[in-house]
């Protein structure tokens, strides 16, 4: 490769890095994964170089001055946000349903250290996210994420990206947030239905600790209808991947 060709590429990629690795570094279901953060932008920069590698044309393309360089970076760095919070949107959809399932069956102080990112997370949620990832790879999402990443140097080219419309990005929200308590609707409505039970048996033997029994009610009600919720939902988490897979070029 001529050193003009080889400069032509390091620089495409590294900028082409802006819209890929973050994705790699800082979206789920990748960060799911405990692995460092360095690896996982060395990797973004790898898939980058063999991107460019596969398209010669798309480094002779890029000839950017020095004055444009950094509006073509921002630009870049702008769509790599986009598919980050597109899929930190997804899982943090799941994270609220699961945080719901446990306010509701009185876990609101449980929560989790996600050894990954150090924070805390919601019990429930945590079940849901990693359930989520493991479709998500089993439907080879990650395939389709990478062909999407490769078509999006030919809808976008590289440098002229723009901020996608807000009624896109409310639209993908409100497909996202439905299909992930559509997940949990299952757990909630039997946790409902446990409390209204419970509810009017205070009423009827006031003198019974309601407390006490609803929680160790709802425990066990909790424990046998959340993997049946994991078994019957394994279709909506399909359906949650795909509604983000293709919401990405709409988003782009």
């Amino acid at each position: 490769m001529p050193h003009s060709a080889l400069a032509g590429w390091a620089f495409t990629s590294l900028l082409l890095g802006l819209r890929v690795a973050p994705v790699f570094a800082f979206a789920p279901p990748f960060t799911l994964t405990r692995m460092p953060a360095m690896f996982r932008l060395l990797f973004g920069l790898g898939v980058c170089g063999l991107l460019v590698a596969s398209r010669p044309q798309i480094a002779s393309a890029v000839d950017l001055s020095l004055a444009d360089l950094v509006p073509a970076a921002l630009r870049e760095l702008l769509l790599g946000a986009v598919f980050v919070v597109a899929f930190q949107l997804m899982f943090g959809a799941l994270y609220v349903a699961g945080r719901t399932i446990d306010i509701q069956a009185g876990y609101g102080f449980a929560l989790l250290i996600d050894p990954t990112s150090q924070v805390q997370t919601p019990l429930v949620g945590t079940l849901f996210a990693y359930g989520a990832a493991a479709v998500f790879f089993a439907m080879n999402g990650h395939a389709d994420l990478l062909r999407l990443m490769a078509a999006s140097l030919d809808a976008v080219p590289i440098g002229t990206g723009q901020p996608p419309g807000l009624g896109r990005i409310a639209d993908f929200i409100s497909a996202v947030f439905a299909v992930s308590f559509g997940i949990a609707g299952g757990v909630i409505l039997c946790l409902f239905l446990a409390d209204m039970a419970i509810a009017m048996l205070a009423r009827t033997v006031p003198q019974m600790n309601v407390l006490v029994l609803g929680f160790q009610v709802k425990t066990l009600l909790l424990l046998l209808v959340l993997p049946v919720s994991f078994g019957v939902g394994g279709a909506l988490f399909a359906r949650l991947a795909r509604i983000t897979l293709e919401a990405l070029p709409r988003l782009l």
